[in-house]
């Protein structure tokens, strides 16, 4: 039976028979062979993303936490081992759009368990390597999976889910990362110091493979791109409202990470008696509140939601700068800090994903991109405004990025952040 088949807003296809019909999608009625996703969440398959997300984070922050053990262990000098964050990241740039592009055509559960698997080998190569060569090159292989998997992650969340909750179902799956930012992190830490750093990518991996099984048993299939809807790789950057989103990507990314990185530099330029474990986990209880906020709005004002969100951003650069001194106004500040960003990455990917459709994988891939050229970027400018000037220079540089990604975003009322979906 040949039937319509929404895609996107927007857009439809005539597809043969319910095996065509990429699940996640309403059929229009008369189309009664076509899968119709349930009228509730697939919480579970949601959670299991959700978890990935987790190791994703906890794994790629590791090592900021562990340089001391990790130098030791490896016989190098803490500054090379600083550059297993670096060579993740390297990885996540080179391979996350071409994997993506390569693998869009696929089925999403076997590419999600095989991303999965790779990782879960490049994590048991980390925590039993003894040399630093091995370790950057598994680092390398961890971030360019890790790629792959978010790229992915976005529309294979979309496509199981019914379209009404599609917002809602990239936030839950999405949570994973403010519960990395603030549990993976102080609790690698924890074990790297109690008992051995090896022990802290060790325990990612069994994580991971637990992830993966639970992937195979409880999160649906769904199919890769239709070859006809496909649209190359230079081409997307084209699609209207893409590069705009970027921009807002890059900006905001860029002023989040220089106080994230370097939020021990602020804290000793106030004289502040706050560790950066507690300032950390507020800043990370405050975001799962704010990916909450997100996932009950996000299907119904996006555009609203992204703008507040921004503007909060900049209000905690404001308290930061003011009210350095503090430990209350700061403990305030990481509070609205944690608010605005928590669903920052829910955000970004609902909109990048309804900006470009079918392309949606690449778009994602494209978005992880931009998130981890803002982490290297980060490092490098964050060290920078330390060396040069005091650690109170942090926010201001971050309130300015984030009020010049406020402007490109309101700027983007028509096709990256419209003002009706």
């Amino acid at each position: 039976m040949r039937g319509v088949i929404m895609q996107a807003p927007g857009e439809v296809r005539v597809a043969d028979g319910a095996a065509d019909a990429p699940m996640g999608r309403i059929a229009v009625p008369g189309s009664a062979d076509s899968p119709v996703p349930g009228d509730r969440l697939p919480l579970a398959a949601l959670l299991v993303m959700a978890l990935m997300g987790f190791i994703l984070i906890a794994t790629e922050t590791m090592p900021a936490g562990l340089l001391p053990q990790i130098a030791a262990g490896l016989s190098t000098s803490e500054g090379t081992a600083g550059q297993l964050v670096s060579a993740y990241a390297l990885g996540t740039v080179i391979a996350t759009m071409p994997a993506v592009a390569l693998t869009r055509g696929m089925r999403r559960k076997p590419v999600f368990i095989v991303g999965a698997l790779g990782f879960l080998v490049a994590n048991i190569i980390t925590a039993f390597s003894g040399e630093i060569a091995l370790s950057l090159a598994s680092r390398f292989l961890a971030g360019a999976f890790s790629g792959l998997i978010w790229g992915m992650l976005a529309g294979y969340a979309r496509r199981i889910t019914a379209p009404k909750y599609a917002g809602r179902a990239l936030a839950i799956a999405s949570i994973g990362t403010p519960i990395g930012l603030a549990v993976g992190t102080p609790l690698g830490s924890w074990l790297g110091t109690t008992f051995d750093w090896r022990w802290s990518f060790g325990t990612l991996a069994v994580l991971t493979l637990i992830t993966a099984l639970l992937a195979a048993a409880l999160v649906p299939d769904a199919p890769g791109q239709a070859v006809a809807s496909r649209v190359p790789l230079v081409r997307i950057l084209h699609i209207p409202g893409v590069a705009v989103i970027l921009a807002v990507i890059v900006t905001w990314m860029l002023a989040h990470n220089i106080v994230y990185t370097y939020i021990s530099a602020y804290l000793r330029s106030g004289n502040l008696r706050l560790s950066v474990d507690v300032a950390l986990v507020t800043f990370g209880v405050a975001a799962l509140i704010g990916i909450g906020i997100t996932g009950a709005v996000i299907d119904r004002a996006l555009r609203p939601l992204v703008l507040g969100s921004i503007t909060l951003f900049i209000a905690a650069g404001v308290v930061f700068i003011i009210g350095h001194e503090s430990i209350v106004a700061v403990l305030v500040a990481i509070v609205l800090w944690g608010l605005a960003f928590g669903g920052a990455a829910a955000q970004l990917q609902t909109a990048i994903s309804m900006a470009s459709g079918e392309n949606a994988d690449v778009a994602n891939s494209m978005l992880g991109v931009a998130f981890n050229v803002a982490i290297f970027a980060a490092g490098v400018i964050g060290a920078v405004v330390i060396g040069n000037f005091d650690g109170i220079a942090l926010p201001v540089v971050m309130s300015g990025l984030a009020l010049t990604a406020l402007t490109v975003a309101f700027v983007g009322r028509r096709t990256a952040f419209p003002t009706k979906p």
